[in-house]
Formats: structure tokens, C-alpha cells, sequence
């Protein structure tokens, strides 16, 4: 037990740093992009069709990239999986630590773009997958919290760092500490036990082998990416997981639109400014960790994993909505100030998921849940970003800079829908011999 905290605390680690070098560069984006496309203007629609154009390109690549690198991580380990996108992660860092003029700027956008099909999110859903190696499901989704806690803080002391650095340096530094973050990892993390691929004990849920029970076939869909016949007999075979997708789905869905809109619509609404960028992410960093370290470990074994996913989720579509109806430059920081409550969803998305799959089967219900976000990523710039770019312009058909926001709390208010429909599960256990015996999917509800 005490080797494996000595593990987590160092895995931790490893979410902060990696985690920092990123959040860091965030309030920075902005003005760099706007800068390098359309200089000396606080509204561009070609910056907004560019970063909703890559985001769907990373969400295509990512659809197909994620549920494999998961499958590999059950097979090679979490953490020769981590190394892979650790460092792919760190040059287009370096590019614009070099220079942010034009031609620097569309360097970086190309290579971010490649490397974001594979390092996008793959860092944090292999880190819940290491996780969930090595604690229990009674205490699962309070350490989710946890780690989603160290991410959040990690988003604050970034942001904080950025207040105080000029742009060039902000790249240098986000380079380094990525750097930093790679090297830590590879030093003092250690892998995680790759479980068997039998069910561990006769204590084990009826939903601990999914894949196992999943009807045999005599061939196999997309042979030369078995992890999406994986994905699609997780998704037959348990109907709490499939919602969980479900729900995934609609919820980043809303996320995309939010943060691709929100920071072009704050500096075409309020003229916001690197600076003012990060003092909001500030303000709803503090209130994710406080949300995550402190509240969710607490409220979660009280109130269960579904009713902390519903409630999260209504105050995700709360604080979605105000954003779009800011009507003064202070509103957009009460509106971050919800994120102390609408940041309990995703942990608790990612913990109810993990206990619907054995332990030889995390990577792939993580990489699972990550491949559907991305396809999200595919469709919620499509929709948004043209509306976005419609309701900034001097063209829009009624004045409401904010509709596309608007659009992304409504969206966000479908998965809190299909929450509520998510039950507890019953209590315990069929024997495990059983369950891996049955050749019959559970039906689809």
C-alpha cells in the first residue's frame, strides 16, 4: 500500500507539471494568434475559422488514435504510453518560444495539430488508467478528484506565472517545464502492475468483464484497429456505460463550443487582454481545486458518483449560460466563480465508467470514453465556430454576441438530461467464473 501511494504522489507530479507547461500558454493563444493573423484588430473570423478548423482535425485523428493508445497501454504499461505524447507535446512549444510572427505561427499551428491527435487528452485518461490500477472502486472516484485537483491547481499556478511573464517568455518557460515534466516521469514514476486478463476475485461486480462477455465472433470489424472492436462491445455490453458515453459526448460537445467561443467573444465584448485572460482562468482554477481537493472527497462517498455527475453537470450549463448573457466585464468572473461546483462532472463521468470494465480493461474504457470526446471535438467546431464568427461580426441577424455560448449551455443541459437516467449499481456480485463464462451481452436499456 505504501509503495503504491509513493506511486500515485509521483504520478501527481507528473499530471502537475506536464499540466502546467500547457495551461500556461493558454490566456497567451489568443493575442498571439490574433496578432499573427489579423494585427491591431480585437475581431477576426479568420482566427476563430482556424482554431475551430483544428480542433475538428485533432477530434478526427483523436476519434481513431485514443481508443488504440489506451488498447496499447493495457498491453505495454502506462507509462512507455505516457512517454509518447509527453514528448511530442514539447515542440510546438518550442516554435513559439523561438518567434510568434506569421510564418512561426503557422508552423506551430501545423505541428500542433499533428501532435495533438495523439498527446491530446491521452496524458490525462492514461493517468486515470494508472489510477485505476492501483485503487479500489470504493475510493476511485474521490482520487479521480484528486487528480483532477492537481490538474486544476496546476492551471492556476500557470496562469498566475503567465500574469507576470512577457509572451515570449511565457513560451520559453512552458517549454522547459514540459521538458522538466518528461524527464520526471521517465525518473521516478513507476510502472503500473499490468493486471491478468481474468477476472482478480469472486468479489468482483457482474460488469468486471465486459469484453470477456461480450458474444465471440468469427471476425473482427476494422482489423487493423482492433481497439475500436473493443470500444463498440464496451459500449453493447454495458448499458451505465453506454449513457456514460453518452453523456461524455454532449458534455464536451458544450465544453469545445465554450472555450472556443469564449475567449474571441471577451475580446470582442470586453476588449480582454492576455492579462485579464488569466486572471479569469485564475478565479476558475481556485475554484476547481478547492471543488476537487477538498469538497468531492468529501461529498462523494455521502451523495454517490451519479448524483455529483447531475449536480455538476447543471451548474456546468449555469455557469455556461451567464457567461453569454455578461452584460459588464465583472459577470464573466462570477460566471468562473461556478466552476466550484460544475467541476465535479468529469471525475465522476470518468469514475463510474471505470467500474463498469475489469482491470485488465482500463485503458480501454478510458481510451474509450477519450475517443468519444473526440469525436466531439469533430462536431462542436463545426457548429460553433461559424456561429461564433456569425454573432461577432457586424452581420448577425439580432444582437446577441454571446448566442453561440448560449447554444453550448443548452447542449450541455442534454447531457445533464441523460445523467439523471444513470442509476447506482445494484449491489454486488454474481461469481466472476459466471460472468466470464456467459457467452450473452446484457441488453441495451
Amino acid at each position: 500500500m505504501e509503495k503504491a501511494v509513493v506511486g500515485l504522489s509521483h504520478l501527481f507530479m507528473t499530471v502537475f507539471l506536464y499540466c502546467f507547461a500547457n495551461f500556461m500558454v493558454v490566456p497567451a493563444i489568443t493575442d498571439v494568434t490574433m496578432a499573427a493573423l489579423c494585427p491591431g484588430k480585437d475581431e477576426c473570423s479568420l482566427a476563430i475559422y482556424l482554431t475551430g478548423a483544428q480542433q475538428a482535425i485533432i477530434g478526427l485523428g483523436s476519434l481513431v488514435v485514443m481508443p488504440l493508445v489506451g488498447n496499447l497501454s493495457d498491453t505495454y504499461g502506462r507509462k512507455v504510453m505516457l512517454t509518447l505524447p509527453m514528448t511530442l507535446s514539447i515542440f510546438p512549444l518550442v516554435i513559439l518560444a523561438c518567434s510568434r510572427t506569421k510564418y512561426y505561427f503557422y508552423g506551430y499551428y501545423v505541428l500542433k495539430t499533428l501532435i495533438a491527435m495523439v498527446s491530446e487528452g491521452s496524458v490525462q485518461f492514461l493517468a486515470l488508467a494508472y489510477v485505476a490500477d492501483n485503487v479500489p472502486e470504493s475510493r476511485r472516484a474521490a482520487v479521480f478528484g484528486i487528480m483532477s485537483g492537481f490538474s486544476s491547481s496546476a492551471f492556476v499556478f500557470g496562469n498566475f506565472s503567465t500574469r507576470f511573464l512577457s509572451t515570449s517568455a511565457t513560451f520559453q518557460v512552458a517549454a522547459a517545464m514540459s521538458v522538466i515534466a518528461l524527464l520526471y516521469m521517465r525518473v521516478f514514476l513507476a510502472e503500473s502492475g499490468k493486471s491478468s486478463s481474468t477476472c482478480a476475485t469472486a468479489e468482483s461486480r457482474e460488469t468486471d468483464c465486459l469484453l470477456q462477455k461480450a458474444p465471440s465472433k468469427k471476425w473482427k470489424l476494422f482489423k487493423t484497429l482492433p481497439s475500436v472492436d473493443d470500444t463498440i462491445c464496451l459500449l453493447r455490453t454495458s448499458p451505465t456505460f453506454s449513457k456514460a458515453a453518452v453523456v461524455a459526448f454532449f458534455i464536451n460537445v458544450a465544453d469545445v463550443g465554450l472555450y472556443a467561443s469564449l475567449m474571441y467573444y471577451l475580446k470582442a465584448q470586453f476588449h480582454f487582454n492576455k492579462d485579464q485572460f488569466a486572471d479569469l482562468m485564475i478565479i476558475a482554477g481556485i475554484a476547481g481545486s478547492v471543488s476537487q481537493l477538498i469538497l468531492m472527497p468529501i461529498l462523494t462517498p455521502l451523495m454517490g458518483e451519479e448524483k455529483m455527475l447531475s449536480i455538476g453537470l447543471f451548474f456546468s450549463c449555469a455557469h455556461m449560460i451567464l457567461y453569454s448573457i455578461a452584460w459588464a466585464p465583472w459577470v464573466p468572473y462570477a460566471a468562473a466563480m461556478i466552476s466550484v461546483v460544475a467541476t465535479f462532472a468529469l471525475p465522476c463521468l470518468r469514475s463510474i465508467a471505470s467500474k463498469q470494465t475489469g482491470p485488465s480493461e482500463q485503458g480501454k474504457a478510458q481510451g474509450c470514453i477519450t475517443g468519444i470526446c473526440s469525436f466531439a471535438n469533430i462536431v462542436s467546431p463545426l457548429a460553433f465556430s461559424p456561429l461564433t464568427a456569425l454573432f461577432l461580426s457586424d452581420n448577425a441577424p439580432f444582437h446577441f454576441p454571446g448566442f453561440s455560448i448560449m447554444c453550448s449551455g443548452l447542449v450541455a443541459m442534454i447531457a445533464f438530461v441523460q445523467s439523471i437516467m444513470i442509476k447506482p449499481p445494484p449491489s454486488p456480485a454474481k461469481n466472476c467464473s459466471n460472468i466470464c463464462s456467459s457467452s450473452t451481452a446484457e441488453p441495451l436499456v
